[in-house]
């Protein structure tokens, strides 16, 4: 799991995973990223990718989707599933169809840079996801009335029953009960979830939707409310 920023000794370097099999590209990752203070650690295959995550702990992942023995989408549900981990990972490509985009945000990915890229931009992208990371670690549980969010395990309860999440959902749902019972925009939780690379319109509110039914359905109760021309808000029951 990542290390907490707010707690990081002075002088201590950011820590990467680079999991890619194109030699040019590594050796341009590490010629750029190593002179910058970064500590970088590669992996050249899927399996070795996960293995390398499951045993260290990272600031950021740099994660090629085409990847030898197990693809991109699949390690990164796998380590957000299987190893719960929310350390940022930012997906390269050279894909860059709306559907590969949102095959990779709904695996669990945090950002998506198509390739080919600048290393500058691919610098400051995973600087912004470490900095929007790091908040996980403040607390163990967020907490709302009988809503709550285990930072630790991703486990989300209401009133002790399991709330099934996607891990954009579980994205969402956190930024909303982090903020409670502040009304969120479409736009703040677009720029939350999907920073400048949000795949269209409507793929908020198809998120929403999801989320509710697993929130709110099974209960008499609604939580998570909409407010037309406003946007979102959690709040306790019956309010």
């Amino acid at each position: 799991m990542s290390i907490n920023q707010s707690e990081r000794p002075e002088g201590v370097p950011l820590k990467l995973l680079i999991i890619e099999d194109n030699e040019d590209l590594i050796e341009n990752l590490f010629a750029f990223f190593e002179p910058s203070g970064y500590q970088l650690d590669c992996a050249r295959s899927g399996y070795q990718g996960l293995a390398l995550a499951a045993e260290n702990s990272y600031d950021a992942i740099v994660l090629d989707i085409s990847l030898p023995g197990m693809n991109g989408y699949t390690l990164c549900q796998k380590m957000r599933d299987e190893l719960n981990l929310v350390t940022p990972v930012l997906m390269l490509t050279a894909m860059d169809s709306i559907e590969n985009k949102l095959q990779g945000f709904d695996s669990g990915a945090d950002d998506y840079l198509v390739k080919p890229f600048s290393l500058v931009e691919l610098d400051a992208r995973l600087k912004a996801l470490i900095r929007r990371n790091k908040d996980h670690y403040t607390q163990p549980e967020l907490r709302l009335g009988p809503l709550a969010l285990n930072l630790q395990t991703h486990q989300v309860t209401r009133s002790g029953v399991s709330v099934s999440l996607t891990p954009i959902g579980y994205k969402i749902l956190y930024k909303l009960l982090k903020e409670a019972p502040k009304v969120l925009s479409k736009e703040v939780l677009e720029n939350y979830v999907w920073g400048e690379s949000v795949p269209n319109s409507g793929v908020l509110r198809t998120h929403v939707h999801t989320i509710r039914q697993s929130l709110d359905k099974p209960f008499t109760s609604q939580m998570l409310k909409t407010l037309p021309g406003f946007g979102f808000q959690l709040v306790k029951p019956d309010e």
